[in-house]
C-alpha cells in the first residue's frame, strides 16, 4: 500500500502570480476598448454617412436586374398532323460588363482568353469595347447573339472546372479572374422541314415581328408577352426586386398536311424543272369545309435563311443588286402566288359559269347548243371567234357534252342568254372580284368588268375565262362551293389554338359564307366534270379506282398571239362527295410526252386557243396550274 501511494505523485498545479493576471486584464481592456471604438466609429459613419454608403450598394445591386427581359416563348405552328412546322428553341446571348472586367487589370487577359478561345469570338472586337471611351465603362455589351445552352454550358464549365478538375492551380487560379461575362435568355426560330410551304407559313424578321405568312396573320397570337425582371429604390432607401413572369405565346394548329404538302412540292419542282414553267401554283382544299390541305406557289426559299437569294440568283447577280433591287428580289420570292397574284383563269370556269346560268334560270338542264365552229362579234361582224376545233364544230351538244368537249361556242351562247347584267351577278355570287377572307395576308381580289365596260365581245369572252381575272384562291373556292352541294365556305389554314400547356383555347369550325348554287345544280355540273374525265379534255387525269372530275383551261397572256399560255386543270374525287386524295398528283408525272406533240400547235394564231389546249391542262403544269 505503501509502495503504491509512492508510485502515485501529485499533479503540478498552475500558479497564476499578480504579474501575469494584470498583464491579462490589461490585455482585455485593449481589445474591448478597440470593440468600442470600431461600435463607434460603425454608428458615427451610419449615422453621418450611412444613407449615402447604402444608396450606392443599392444602386450597384439594382443594375444588374432593373431591367432584365424575361423573353416569352413564341407559339409552335403544327400541321393537322401534330407535325411541328416552326418552333422557337432557348438560346443565350453572350453580355460583357466591360465595367468589370476592367476594374481589376487581373480580370482583362483571362477573359479575353476565355471569349476567344470557348466561344471562338473576335479578340480585336473585345478589347476594342474595353479600351473605347463610349464602352468601357458600359455594362451591357451583347458580343454574340444566339449561342446554344451546350455553349453556354461550355463557357460555365471552363470559368469553373471543379474540384476534381486535373488543372494546375495557376490555371485555376486564372480561371477564377475571368469576370464581367453572363448570359441573357433569347428564343431563336427554327423551321424544321426548312422550305416546306414557306409561302404558307412565314417566318419571323425578329422574335416578335413577322411580315409573311401565318407567322404574320397570327403574330399577335404567337408572339406572348415578355416578363420583366427589375429592381428600384423606394422612399425607405431599401431595395425592392420585381419579377413580372413571362406569358408564352400560344400555339396554332394548321389544315395543312405535311405529306400531302411533301407530295405536291416533289411534283411541282418536277414539272418546273422538266417543262420550263415560269411559274407553277398548287392548292389543295377539302370542298365541304374551305380547310386548305396543301398549297404552294412554286418559287421556295428556306424559313431558317429567308433572306438567301442564291437559289435564285448568281454570285455575281446578287452582287450587282442595289440595296432597291434586293427589297424587290426578296419580296418576289417571299410572295405566296397562289394568295396573292391574279391572272386570267381560262376555261376551267366554264363549270362555274353553267351552273351561274342554271341558277339564274337563264338556261335548264335539257338545253342543246350547236357549235358550228365560232361566233361573230361587232356591228359590221368584224370580230370572230372561233371554236377551238374550228374549222371544224362540235354540233349539237347538251351541257354534258359543252363541258366535257370545252366548247367556246356553246359557252359564248350561254353567255348572251344571261346577259352583262346577271352574268355579272354570278360572278359576285361566287364571290369573283372580292377577297375570300383566308386568313393569309396580302389576298388579291382581280379585277373584274362592270357594267360599262362589259360588251358583247367581252361577255363572250369572259364565258371562257378571258378578260378578267381572279386569284388562284378565288378560283378553287368558287368552284368547290358548286361541286359541294352549293355551299361557298370561307378558306381558312388554322383549325386550333393552343395555349402554351397544350390545352385547347379556341376551335374554328368552318365558316359558311352563302349558297351559290342549289344541291341539284351541284350534282349536275359534278357528272359534267366526270364526262369530262372519262371522255373529254381532261381524259389524262383518269387515275384508276377513282372515279373524277375535272376541268381543263388555257388562258392566252396579254399581248394575244404572243404563243405565251397559262395552263390549269382543276379536279375532284371522289364523284359523289368531292374529298381530296393524295394519288392524283403522282399520276400527272408521267405526262410529259404527251404534251410536247401539242406544243408547235400553239403558235398558231386563233383568237382563242382554249380548247385545242384543255387536254394539256391534266398533263401540263406549263405556266400555273391549280389542284382542288
Amino acid at each position: 500500500m505503501s509502495d503504491t501511494r509512492q508510485r502515485k505523485r501529485k499533479k503540478p498545479q498552475p500558479k497564476i502570480n499578480h504579474t501575469m493576471r494584470g498583464k491579462l486584464v490589461g490585455l482585455f481592456a485593449v481589445v474591448l476598448l478597440a470593440l468600442v471604438c470600431l461600435l463607434g466609429r460603425i454608428t458615427y459613419i451610419n449615422a453621418i454617412s450611412g444613407q449615402k454608403y447604402k444608396k450606392q450598394v443599392l444602386t450597384q445591386a439594382q443594375q444588374k436586374y432593373e431591367s432584365n427581359v424575361l423573353p416569352a416563348k413564341r407559339g409552335d405552328i403544327y400541321d393537322r398532323n401534330g407535325n411541328i412546322l416552326a418552333t422557337s428553341q432557348k438560346v443565350y446571348n453572350v453580355i460583357l460588363d466591360c465595367k468589370t472586367v476592367n476594374s481589376d487589370e487581373d480580370y482583362v487577359e483571362p477573359t479575353v482568353r476565355a471569349l476567344v478561345d470557348v466561344l471562338g469570338l473576335d479578340e480585336k472586337d473585345i478589347r476594342s469595347k474595353l479600351s473605347a471611351e463610349d464602352t468601357k465603362n458600359s455594362q451591357y455589351q451583347i458580343i454574340k447573339k444566339q449561342i446554344s445552352m451546350d455553349e453556354k454550358k461550355a463557357f460555365e464549365d471552363y470559368q469553373a472546372p471543379g474540384e476534381d478538375s486535373e488543372l494546375s492551380d495557376a490555371q485555376k487560379a486564372e480561371r477564377s479572374n475571368v469576370k464581367g461575362v453572363w448570359f441573357e435568355e433569347d428564343y431563336l426560330r427554327t423551321y424544321p422541314f426548312n422550305d416546306l410551304a414557306c409561302d404558307t407559313v412565314g417566318f419571323t424578321l425578329a422574335r416578335d415581328t413577322a411580315d409573311v405568312g401565318l407567322e404574320s396573320y397570327y403574330n399577335s397570337t404567337l408572339m406572348g408577352a415578355d416578363g420583366r425582371q427589375y429592381g428600384y429604390i423606394n422612399d425607405n432607401a431599401d431595395v425592392e426586386q420585381t419579377i413580372i413572369d413571362p406569358k408564352d405565346g400560344q400555339s396554332i394548329v394548321t389544315t395543312l398536311d405535311v405529306g400531302v404538302q411533301q407530295i405536291v412540292e416533289k411534283y411541282v419542282n418536277g414539272f418546273k424543272e422538266a417543262m420550263g414553267a415560269k411559274n407553277i401554283g398548287v392548292i389543295a382544299m377539302k370542298p365541304s369545309t374551305g380547310e386548305i390541305i396543301a398549297m404552294d406557289g412554286g418559287d421556295r426559299y428556306d424559313l431558317n435563311d429567308p433572306r438567301d437569294l442564291s437559289s435564285k440568283c448568281s454570285e455575281e447577280e446578287i452582287a450587282a443588286m442595289s440595296d432597291e433591287d434586293t427589297v424587290t428580289a426578296l419580296n418576289a420570292m417571299w410572295s405566296n402566288f397562289c394568295v396573292t397574284e391574279t391572272y386570267e383563269p381560262g376555261s376551267v370556269v366554264k363549270p362555274i359559269v353553267m351552273a351561274g346560268a342554271l341558277e339564274k334560270g337563264k338556261i335548264s338542264e335539257t338545253d342543246t347548243f350547236v357549235c358550228d365552229g365560232g361566233q361573230t362579234f361587232g356591228a359590221n361582224g368584224d370580230t370572230y371567234i372561233k371554236c377551238a376545233v374550228w374549222p371544224d364544230a362540235h354540233g349539237t351538244e347538251a351541257l354534258r357534252d359543252v363541258i366535257a368537249n370545252s366548247c367556246n361556242d356553246a359557252m359564248m351562247q350561254i353567255a348572251a342568254k344571261m346577259g352583262t347584267e346577271q352574268f355579272l351577278k354570278a360572278q359576285t355570287l361566287f364571290n369573283f372580284g372580292s377577297r375570300t377572307g383566308i386568313d393569309l395576308p396580302n389576298e388579291g381580289y382581280g379585277i373584274m368588268h362592270t357594267v360599262d365596260t362589259m360588251h358583247e365581245t367581252e361577255l363572250a369572252c369572259s364565258a371562257f375565262g378571258q378578260g378578267f381575272t381572279c386569284t388562284m384562291l378565288q378560283e378553287i373556292n368558287a368552284m368547290c362551293s358548286v361541286i359541294n352541294g352549293g355551299s361557298y365556305y370561307q378558306p381558312h389554314l388554322v383549325s386550333e389554338i393552343k395555349d402554351s400547356s397544350g390545352s385547347t383555347v379556341k376551335k374554328f369550325d368552318p365558316i359558311f359564307m352563302k349558297q351559290t348554287v342549289s344541291s341539284e345544280i351541284s350534282a349536275d355540273i359534278r357528272s359534267y366534270m366526270q364526262a369530262s374525265v372519262q371522255e373529254g379534255t381532261s381524259g389524262t387525269s383518269k387515275v384508276q379506282g377513282y372515279s373524277s372530275g375535272g376541268k381543263t383551261g388555257t388562258a392566252e397572256k396579254l399581248p394575244r398571239g404572243n404563243g405565251k399560255y397559262l395552263v390549269s386543270f382543276i379536279t375532284f374525287a371522289p364523284v359523289d362527295d368531292p374529298q381530296i386524295f393524295r394519288n392524283l398528283f403522282p399520276r400527272l408525272a408521267a405526262l410529259r410526252d404527251q404534251v410536247e406533240s401539242h406544243l408547235e400547235y400553239m403558235e398558231h394564231p386563233v383568237i382563242d386557243r382554249a380548247a385545242h389546249l384543255d387536254a394539256l391542262g391534266a398533263r401540263l403544269f406549263r405556266c400555273r396550274p391549280r389542284i382542288i
